[in-house]
């Protein structure tokens, strides 16, 4: 055995965590759950990204976008009320307050110390050697046979002249105000939802996106229905373009620059917006973790892994927005424990992301699980597609939320369901109901034999079911006139 990988002669942990959120703090309580000396190293406070700066406070501020819909709706179910201007100042007081409940919810410090892992809250890791990180607070030095790197991603800037002047997501709450006049570059999932925020608390929203469409990873379906409800809302929707140029100041605003693609004709433009938020990536957060000391190799983006969850060194793991391999907390979380029981007893558990449900809270809402339909017809040409508009079902007509659909795709024999799609209400919901009637091997005919509770948004997926049964595949573009919620 060569120096640089020797083990430490007396390791102070079995296995040792770099980063503490979702993935981070699954990994080290699966070590510890498995009898591993466990230490957990994180630079500030546990719950990552998500809790802290992601996933929580765009929730927050997608329900506060609901309310003031809501109230604009209000009219029609006979309610006199009067809509009033958003107080910003106290919508940032609520999201961080919010923030600060989900902590003391989670109690991830507690329930680290309560099995026996060691919270270690001293700055960023360092590897100085294989088997060994610095941490940046103190200076003191840690062991581990094993290692598992969760540290997370961070927003990546376009490398364009200007970029420090855009606002990053998790920035968002700093702005001193809604601003008046928002460009978002990105429409992504976290772009998409932040389009949807701010038009709803009155800004004109302009979106641009170098891809051929928003939302490019859904199904073509949903993507196409999220981008007419956009349209139809006010918001300015720009894809294909040949690029963002530049940033810069102009009087209290920024001056944008970017280029139409060719089907726009390919124009330089340029305008000025009170911001300008980007959302144009989410590479690993390596910088400064000291990979080339322990010997790991990574890219740009982040750092590749084997079916185990190995880095090229047989011992450090990566895990969730580490090993970029899907960016959503669900699929860290597994990917954690798996590391974790791989790290503690061996090789045994590969990673596996067949169904993983992912979506969206704008509005309308979207989400998927499985294959597209695009997919589908790759691996099955013979696939079978139901869509069924929420405005044919009782309960989104009930609520005025009949914008949408569910959309399921199922094999050429109309037994398995490959993958389901929705926009509109309760979408992410539904689709999760459906994902685990897939993960259960539930076949399309018990599917559509299942008695929903009336009436639901989740009734859907029975009438979907039983059109995958009897009908021909129907589209959205005819199946969705007539729908106005």
């Amino acid at each position: 055995m060569s120096e640089e990988n020797r083990q430490p002669e007396t390791p102070e942990y079995d296995v040792l965590v770099i980063g503490g959120g979702p993935a981070g703090t699954a990994a080290a309580l699966r070590a510890a759950g498995l009898g591993a000396r466990t230490a957990l190293v994180e630079a500030r406070r546990t719950g990552g990204t998500c809790v802290n700066t992601g996933c929580v406070p765009t929730r927050v501020l997608a329900k506060t976008a609901r309310l003031v819909r809501e109230v604009r709706q209000a009219g029609d179910y006979g309610l006199a009320v009067t809509e009033q201007p958003v107080d910003w100042t106290r919508t940032v007081a609520r999201v961080r307050a919010t923030i600060e409940r989900v902590q003391e919810a989670k109690a991830e410090p507690e329930k680290l110390a309560a099995a026996g892992v060691d919270l270690v809250l001293e700055g960023r890791a360092r590897f100085t050697g294989p088997h060994e990180v610095e941490l940046e607070g103190s200076g003191r030095r840690l062991r581990a046979r094993s290692v598992v790197v969760a540290v997370g991603g961070r927003s990546r800037r376009l490398p364009i002249p200007g970029a420090e002047l855009a606002v990053l997501p998790e920035q968002v709450l700093d702005l001193p105000a809604v601003p008046r006049r928002l460009a978002v570059i990105g429409a992504g999932n976290t772009g998409a939802q932040l389009v949807t925020v701010f038009d709803a608390l009155g800004s004109e929203v302009t979106l641009l996106e170098v891809a051929p469409r928003i939302l490019a990873q859904t199904d073509e379906d949903v993507s196409a229905a999220v981008h007419r409800a956009f349209v139809e809302q006010g918001v300015r929707v720009r894809t294909g373009l040949a690029g963002v140029s530049s940033l810069e100041r102009d009087g209290d605003g920024v001056r944008l620059t970017w280029t139409d693609g060719e089907h726009d004709g390919g124009e330089e433009r340029s305008e000025v917006f009170d911001a300008v938020l980007m959302s144009t990536g989410w590479p690993a957060s390596l910088d400064g973790l000291g990979l080339e000391a322990a010997g790991v190799e990574h890219t740009g983006r982040g750092i590749p892994v084997d079916e185990h969850l190995r880095t090229n060194v047989e011992h450090v793991y990566a895990v969730g927005d580490a090993n970029q391999e899907s960016m959503l907390v669900q699929a860290a979380h597994r990917e954690a424990e798996d590391a974790a029981v791989n790290a503690v007893l061996g090789p045994r558990r590969s990673r596996r992301h067949e169904l993983l449900p992912a979506g969206g809270f704008t509005d309308p809402d979207y989400a998927d699980v499985g294959l597209t339909e695009a997919q589908a017809r790759e691996r099955d040409p013979g696939c079978v597609v139901a869509l069924v508009p929420f405005a044919q079902m009782e309960r989104p007509v009930i609520d005025d939320r009949t914008r949408g659909f569910l959309k399921l795709v199922a094999d050429s024999r109309r037994e398995q369901l490959l993958g389901a799609h929705a926009v509109g209400e309760s979408a992410v919901e539904v689709v999760q109901a459906v994902t685990t009637a897939m993960a259960a091997g539930v076949d399309v005919a018990t599917l559509a034999r299942v008695e929903y509770a009336y009436p639901t948004y989740s009734a859907v997926i029975g009438a979907a079911a039983r059109h995958l049964l009897s009908s021909a595949p129907t589209s959205y573009e005819h199946a969705d006139q007539g729908a106005t919620g």
